[in-house]
């Protein structure tokens, strides 16, 4: 394991470097300013690893300070690698005057400026929720038209709060479902503040059944204590089980973080219904294909939630976003309702759908 993440730390530190330097260049009016932006900029990253070896143990409160601003670090370091990149690719081309980057109150107000823009506008983003329609026809029997709405990676906790689970619920009702499904990672990494927060009684006024598979992030948390809290919120849990519902068999999977899966051929062999796989990660999708599934719903992947790691998950993923069909089997795979780190989202967006099923006339 060390010899996985020591290439991995030694980039990150090799790059911090790089950020720190341009930052301190960039920077006018001498050593004592130079010192204290690349010095906030430190504290900064410094604040996110305090987050994650310590939130659990401040008050709830400061743990969501601590969380929201040592994660944003994140997409900030990213684009200002970006920025500085680009900036020095663009002054070797004479593009760029090279004084913009040397001791320029221009430079580092431009710098501060752009990136500024950027996390308001992808915290703004994230914020609006996308409503995604597919109605689909069936030849197997229904009991009657069915209105399903399905999220996934909802990641409550510290970040996404009770009071922005409470508009998830409003807006799920308003579509007068008659059945909601979860793709997992309910919980994002710790079950603290949903429990201290009774965020429980949020999932009660949901004016559907639900039904949940479980995440990687469950197991990242507490599995027990996760298990018992869906438990407390209503939500039937499908671990490697099939729940039928007028018509149709939800067939629920455990996540992979599992030690063991019972085989999706073995799941479906003795069910008749309309099939609905619910499978957080979107693995092997030719499984569904091959038990002969009607429609697989996933998450997991958030479409790395930023551009440009978007592009990183369309390339580990056959598909990584959005509607797909093997043969007869229909898929969506969801980025996500909620996010997980900093609630931005830039080239993805925060999305439900609702599946309108009926019997084909």
């Amino acid at each position: 394991m060390l010899r996985m993440l020591l290439p991995l730390l030694t980039l990150i530190l090799a790059l911090t470097a790089y950020l720190c330097w341009h930052l301190w260049r960039i920077t006018p009016l001498g050593w004592p300013l130079k010192l204290t932006v690349v010095a906030l900029f430190l504290l900064w990253m410094t604040s996110m690893f305090v987050s994650f070896f310590t939130i659990d143990r401040l008050p709830v409160n400061a743990g969501v300070v601590l969380y929201e601003v040592g994660n944003t670090w994140l997409i900030a370091f990213l684009y200002l690698l970006i920025i500085f990149l680009l900036a020095d690719v663009a002054s070797l081309c004479h593009l760029l005057p090279k004084t913009l980057l040397k001791d320029s109150a221009v430079g580092l107000l431009s710098v501060v400026g752009i990136l500024t823009l950027i996390l308001t506008l992808g915290g703004i983003h994230y914020h609006h929720k996308y409503r995604e329609e597919l109605t689909l026809t069936t030849t197997k029997p229904l009991q009657q038209p069915l209105t399903i709405v399905l999220a996934s990676d909802l990641h409550i906790g510290y970040h996404n709060r009770k009071a922005e689970l409470a508009r998830w619920v409003d807006l799920i009702n308003a579509e007068q479902p008659d059945l909601v499904l979860i793709g997992g990672d309910i919980i994002d990494r710790s079950l603290r503040p949903v429990l201290e927060g009774n965020y429980a009684e949020e999932f009660h006024r949901l004016q559907a059944p639900v039904f949940a598979v479980l995440g990687n992030h469950e197991y990242f948390s507490d599995l027990r204590e996760a298990t018992r809290f869906f438990e407390e919120a209503g939500i039937r849990l499908l671990k490697d089980s099939v729940a039928h519902f007028k018509g149709v068999d939800i067939i629920g999977r455990n996540d992979r973080m599992a030690r063991r899966r019972a085989p999706l051929s073995d799941l479906a062999s003795d069910t008749h219904g309309f099939r609905l796989l619910l499978d957080h990660q979107p693995y092997q999708l030719e499984e569904a294909e091959q038990a002969a599934i009607d429609f697989q719903f996933s998450g997991h992947t958030h479409r790395g939630q930023i551009w440009p790691i978007s592009w990183v998950t369309d390339a580990l993923y056959e598909k990584s976003w959005g509607h797909h069909q093997r043969g007869n089997t229909r898929y969506y795979i969801s980025s996500g309702l909620g996010i997980w780190g900093p609630k931005i989202r830039i080239g993805t967006r925060s999305e439900y759908l609702v599946l309108h099923l009926q019997t084909q006339q």
